[in-house]
């Protein structure tokens, strides 16, 4: 920074600034294009304000109501060379009247100050009057002292987890990443929480899938709250060890999960704001609890998408979609079609290479394909050992971006990938694979965001093994049917097929939720999980439609940090501060 210049300083200066509610003054801070996104500090909802909204905001009485006070640094900033442009990352604290917040501000060098905030996210970080129970407000656990008939821990935690004594104030559907993340957050504001999971065990939704699935992203990224993984974690997490890990995080953050155990009725009454919520146990009894919050956490993918194929009952070999596949082993020296080119069909596509099966690939549309050291060099920089940037401010730094402007940001990511990937990419197309850049140039966050799909790959070695041949491809073709040993493609090629996986998709979450809540209180909500013209997406990780209705999902590092965001609104309902009535 300018050697007048500080963190330090500049935040003293633009807290003084905003305590004057002169608009130029506060301007001077400001980029003229910055974005502000604002989790639940000014309103109990997500904001997003840019140009002269941002400074009319910050210098009017918005802000001043909230009464903003003890503007600090929590953190070193961090200084990052973008391209010819040093940009100084600042993490803040400050309080209002509602509680403690937390704050993120990316500074370039521009302004009459030397600097001027690029970026700017505020969230709300803790309720006044109702801190996390963590550190030095912790449980007691057993306390000194003789307590005649004193139940063992095991005894009354088995009491606790079966709600025999109250019901819950909230039931979570699903135990994957994101309904374990948001149960612990609950967990440490008091508010009574019940996981229901139709698996046998916590993790299975990971520990089913084929034996060689990993998690693209680096261990810094993959994992939940208040249990980071060890320093001594390999790279990239296998998904039987992800499966442990999420069956340990139920333990140690003291859960209560009801496993094999489904929803089979789920009721609001609008009078008493609560759910009745009726649920099958393992044992096939039925257990009823009346909860006044529901939330759906069955995941990104609903049920499985598996397209009619005429013949099928004709087939000899075995026809599966790829959420059952369950590895390439059976398959040495077989012949195996692979329909879909996105993540799940690479996956599996490699899968049967590496254990000796002759592979084809199926590929209906174009594909956007990005190497997995290249998307970490461009993505994850905060998230690598040594970045000096701890994970909670990383996430931070990455969602003070709100979901409707990642696109414009893909462009730029995406265009700067295809050229350090231009000799994969080139040998991809020379094979006939399909390629684009994503909706309008943006890249695979483009097609989850803007598409809906996941027409993406983040290459782990399938790639290679396309454009040497060894991965035959068949583009811009699909299945039309079935014959007794193969399967007829839409240009009339036949090709001999001893196994056919379908990597064709999922369900949405709004299907998951119909069969839970039925029809009529989805269609209220809806659409779930959909770009905003808030520029954020619908439904998820905020107040729905629905009184007491909530969803929630995301990758990991998605359900690590909205289920923070999540977990307050609850609170805050249950203490009366979110009202179901109040501002948005």
């Amino acid at each position: 920074m300018p050697e007048q210049q500080t963190p330090e300083t500049w935040l003293e200066r633009f807290g003084a600034a905003l305590g004057t509610g002169d608009v130029e003054r506060v301007r001077a801070f400001l980029a003229p294009e910055l974005l502000w996104r604002d989790l639940l500090v000014t309103s109990w909802d997500f904001r997003n304000r840019t140009g002269q909204e941002v400074v009319a905001a910050l210098a009017g009485p918005e802000l001043g109501v909230l009464e903003p006070t003890g503007l600090r640094l929590v953190h070193d900033a961090v200084h990052q060379q973008v391209g010819d442009v040093t940009h100084v990352l600042v993490f803040f604290a400050f309080d209002t009247s509602k509680g403690r917040c937390t704050g993120f501000v990316r500074l370039v060098p521009g302004g009459t100050e030397g600097w001027v905030a690029g970026a700017l996210l505020t969230q709300l970080d803790e309720l006044a009057g109702h801190p996390e129970r963590r550190g030095a407000l912790r449980p007691i656990g057993k306390a000194r002292g003789a307590r005649r008939g004193r139940p063992g821990w095991a005894e009354e935690r088995a009491r606790q987890r079966e709600f025999l004594d109250a019901d819950p104030d909230v039931v979570v559907v699903g135990a994957g990443h994101s309904g374990l993340s948001l149960a612990a957050r609950l967990g440490r504001l008091g508010v009574s929480t019940l996981v229901v999971e139709r698996n046998d065990r916590v993790g299975d939704n990971w520990r089913k899938r084929y034996p060689s699935l990993f998690l693209h992203d680096v261990a810094g990224m993959d994992h939940l709250p208040y249990l980071p993984l060890p320093d001594t974690w390999q790279r990239y997490t296998p998904k039987d060890k992800f499966a442990a890990y999420l069956e340990f995080y139920e333990t140690a953050l003291d859960l209560d999960v009801w496993t094999s155990s489904s929803v089979t009725a789920a009721v609001f009454d609008p009078v008493e704001s609560r759910w009745t919520v009726t649920m099958r146990r393992r044992d096939g009894s039925d257990r009823t609890v009346r909860p006044r919050h529901l939330v759906i956490a069955t995941g990104f993918n609903g049920e499985p998408r598996t397209p009619h194929l005429p013949g099928s009952d004709e087939f000899g070999g075995a026809l599966v979609h790829a959420g059952a596949f369950e590895g390439g082993a059976p398959w040495r020296g077989k012949r195996a079609v692979v329909l879909g080119a996105g993540v799940s069909g690479h996956d599996v596509a490699q899968d049967l290479y590496e254990q000796g099966a002759d592979v084809v690939m199926v590929q209906r549309s174009t594909s956007y394909v990005i190497d997995l050291s290249t998307y970490e060099a461009l993505y994850t920089t905060n998230y690598e050992d040594g970045s000096g940037v701890p994970t909670d401010m990383a996430d931070m730094a990455a969602w003070s971006v709100p979901w409707g402007r990642i696109p414009e940001l893909g462009k730029m990511v995406a265009k700067a990938a295809a050229e350090i990937d231009a000799a994969l990419l080139d040998g991809l197309a020379a094979r006939g694979f399909g390629l684009d850049l994503g909706p309008d140039g943006s890249g695979h966050y483009g097609k989850h965001i803007l598409d809906r799909r996941d027409g993406y790959y983040l290459n782990i070695g399938a790639s290679e093994l396309i454009a040497d041949g060894r991965v035959e491809v068949r583009q811009g073709r699909t299945i039309t049917g079935l014959t007794g040993d193969g399967v007829l493609l839409s240009d009339g090629e036949l090709l001999p097929a001893d196994l056919v996986v379908l990597a064709t998709g999922y369900g949405s979450l709004e299907d998951a939720a119909r069969q839970i809540v039925g029809d009529e209180i989805v269609d209220r909500c809806a659409p779930v999980y959909r770009l905003g013209e808030d520029l954020e997406m619908s439904a998820v990780w905020r107040r729905t439609a629905q009184e007491g209705l909530w969803f929630m999902t995301g990758s990991v590092q998605m359900a690590r940090f909205y289920s923070k965001i999540l977990a307050l609104q609850i609170k805050g309902a249950e203490v009366g501060a979110n009202p179901a009535d109040g501002e948005r």
